[in-house]
């Protein structure tokens, strides 16, 4: 029974990496659609959010097939919660990819003012979310607990520049009247930007719930403040 648990978890681990990087390309590609409002690869996004949608349920069926077949205890159990939270953290993400890339299709051209552009910082914006998922994803791949933790300040940059982008676009709304619409989705876009950055930091969270439990096994010491059985 425990050689077949094990194998069930490496399978699991193998799908959620799968269902990760099919995520980040979405999210990928939203941000260069927004960037470069380029309309075909907006599209995509839309197009492949049916897979991911479709993943997300192939991996909750599994993770219940384990958990009636297996029920699996301790490490194995928060392991198995772990993937199932994140699995859903990663059908969210895909969500706001598609929600990105929606504005790449509704805006044909956008004529805000260049240096605007430039203050809003979206490209950093962009990068910083997308750096603080390949990173969580390496804490969950090396089973490493400070990596996964060095996520969450991460985020506070994208909170930093939401705000500042929208005081950005509020005043730019008051002078410039007839861009209201362009602005107001634009603020959408960083919006969801931020609210991507919340959902990887959960999912980082779980990634220390999962890894505390381990090293607890192992009777090692860990620092104050995460989950403890």
């Amino acid at each position: 029974m425990v050689k077949f648990i094990e194998s069930e978890l490496v399978l699991l681990k193998k799908e959620i990496d799968e269902m990760w990087t099919l995520v980040y390309n979405q999210l990928d590609r939203a941000g260069e659609s927004v960037l470069t409002l380029d309309r075909k690869l907006a599209q995509q996004v839309q197009v492949h959010e049916r897979r991911v949608n479709a993943f997300e349920l192939k991996i909750d069926s599994d993770v219940e097939d384990i958990i009636a077949l297996y029920t699996p205890v301790a490490i194995d159990l928060r392991f198995v919660l772990a993937m199932l939270k994140i699995n859903t953290n990663l059908e969210r993400l895909g969500d706001f990819a598609e929600g990105i890339a929606r504005f790449a299709i509704e805006e044909k051209e956008l004529t805000l003012d260049a240096d605007l552009i430039k203050n809003l910082r979206l490209e950093e914006m962009i990068r910083q979310m997308l750096d603080m998922f390949e990173l969580a994803k390496r804490a969950l791949q090396e089973e490493n607990q400070e990596l996964a933790t060095s996520v969450f300040a991460k985020d506070q940059v994208l909170d930093e520049i939401n705000a500042h982008a929208s005081h950005l676009l509020a005043d730019y709304i008051v002078k410039h009247p007839e861009s209201a619409l362009s602005c107001l989705n634009l603020a959408s876009v960083f919006r969801k930007l931020e609210r991507a950055g919340d959902h990887i930091t959960n999912i980082a969270e779980e990634i220390v719930f999962y890894i505390d439990a381990k090293v607890l096994k192992h009777h090692k010491n860990v620092d104050e403040g995460y989950p403890k059985d």
